[in-house]
């Protein structure tokens, strides 16, 4: 059921994506020089869908990343909790191993009826 209802949205924005990609063909001149002039250094000439596509990539990745970078506080307190668990498991092992000669005796001794 999850991936119809992921195909069901999935296939009409790439049907929509395609049909722009198809429409944008004509090949456009981005310049990416801030100071204008007759001669810009830095521009790129694509096809439209081409050059918005890799705006679209580059503005994911970007998030992405950003992302990333501000959950890293729970990555770190998540990697502390598990070797803090490590670290209780490891000890709870010695003790059951130190009690567990000492457990028949233990079970043995009569209990003071109060």
């Amino acid at each position: 059921m999850k991936t119809f209802l992921k195909w069901l949205v999935l296939a009409p924005v790439g049907l929509v994506l395609l049909a722009f990609a198809i429409a944008n063909r004509q090949p456009v001149r981005v310049v990416l020089d801030p100071l204008p002039g007759e001669y810009a250094d830095f521009q790129i000439t694509a096809p439209l869908f081409l050059i918005l596509f890799l705006a679209m990539g580059v503005g994911v990745l970007a998030g992405g990343i950003v992302t990333w970078l501000a959950q890293g506080r729970y990555r770190r307190a998540a990697r502390h909790a598990r070797a803090d668990v490590e670290r209780l498991r490891t000890e709870a092992d010695r003790m059951r191993a130190q009690l567990s000669p000492r457990l028949p005796a233990i079970l043995e001794q009569p209990r003071d009826a109060a």
